[in-house]
């Protein structure tokens, strides 16, 4: 009998609290939602929380428990990326005790922590735990992801997995030991996000502040990632955008900051009719990539984001391994390129028109 099962046998009556630990980034939080209802379809009465940063609360939002619906019972914002900017103020510890109170206002049962990082390990430490409660967190790192390996001190569960693994496999991965449940198929048990009244709830209807200059069709482009080598060429994206553009879409280059900002107003200047829209928060990019007819993106959050909400999307990828993270889950998803092995233009631009067309 695996830890996991004993402590479901030791409750009985009560109902099992969980707490899930995955601060960051946008598209590891994405790619983490999916056992949010694998745990809730096998434990319709458990307590499920989930510890985040407070920039990707609004990503968890939809799956808050409501009338009719059962999803996440709390989220618990995490402000560590703006604490570390103050550490020596006053309202800093203030907050961060505040946390803590919050995050220790439950006694956990099973925490799931599937991020592998000292800080993630650290919310672990902090949680109250009921008196035999599993912490299960990774053993090993898998390519190309981060890792520090000092996180198993805080754990009494570590959960080998193949250095080779889906980040949604991962996280199901670490939440079927933790519970000591047969690993989940990708296949029998599909990955869900979202649910599936949420993107025609946030829609086109719900328009961001700046959405007013888009032009339907209008396709979005997602051009910018945290690291050089994973953009796909500048070159790549006028002639792409012009062949698109040439079909009557308008082609719309998102940005994150002041220097993406530039990259964009230069792709932009160089196509009919493409614009540069206004900085928008993730709240907004639910409907802005709700009302897209498409999204063509590199390895990067936003990608992510209109991939897990099941929209056209062309994920691009450039200088990072496609297994990692390509969407496997709808016909409407279509990976292109691999580790050090972009796609070229006329594959990209096949790939929009085949989804254009369905």
């Amino acid at each position: 009998m695996g830890s996991g099962t004993k402590i479901l046998m030791d409750l009985q009556d009560a109902y099992p609290k969980i707490l899930l630990v995955k601060l960051s980034s946008l598209g590891d939080v994405l790619h983490n939602l999916p056992i949010v209802s694998d745990l809730r379809a096998r434990l319709p009465e458990a307590q499920i929380d989930w510890v985040v940063e407070e920039g990707y609360v609004h990503l968890l939002q939809p799956l808050l428990s409501i009338e009719g619906f059962r999803g996440i019972d709390r989220i618990i914002p995490f402000g560590l990326r703006r604490w570390k900017k103050s550490l020596f103020k006053l309202q800093t510890w203030k907050e961060f005790f505040a946390f803590k109170k919050e995050l220790q206002a439950v006694s956990y049962d099973v925490i799931i922590e599937t991020q592998g990082l000292l800080k993630s390990a650290l919310v672990c430490a902090l949680a109250h735990k009921s008196s035999n409660a599993v912490v299960a967190g990774l053993a090993n790192a898998t390519e190309f992801s981060g890792y520090e390996p000092i996180a198993r001190a805080f754990y009494n569960q570590c959960v080998q997995v193949p250095k080779q693994c889906h980040a949604i496999d991962r996280s199901r991965w670490v939440m079927s030991s933790a519970l000591d449940w047969p690993l989940l198929d990708r296949q029998e048990n599909p990955a869900s996000f979202y649910p599936e009244t949420h993107v025609d709830e946030r829609g086109p209807s719900e328009t961001p502040r700046d959405l007013g200059v888009l032009k339907k069709p209008y396709i979005l482009c997602f051009h910018s990632t945290a690291r050089e080598a994973k953009r796909w060429s500048n070159a790549h994206w006028i002639s792409l955008g012009k062949s698109l553009s040439s079909k009557g879409y308008q082609i719309v280059f998102p940005w994150g900051n002041a220097a993406e900002k530039k990259i964009s107003a230069q792709l932009a200047s160089q196509i009919d009719g493409a614009i540069v829209p206004d900085a928008f928060s993730i709240q907004e990019a639910f409907p802005m990539i709700a009302g897209a007819t498409l999204t063509i993106g590199v390895d990067t959050g936003l990608t992510h984001l209109a991939a897990v909400l099941g929209k056209p999307t062309v994920e691009i990828y450039c200088d990072s391994p496609r297994w990692k993270t390509e969407g496997y889950w709808s016909n409407r998803i279509i990976n292109l390129g691999d580790i050090q092995a972009p796609p070229t233009v006329d594959e990209v631009l096949g790939a929009s028109l085949r989804l254009l067309s369905q």
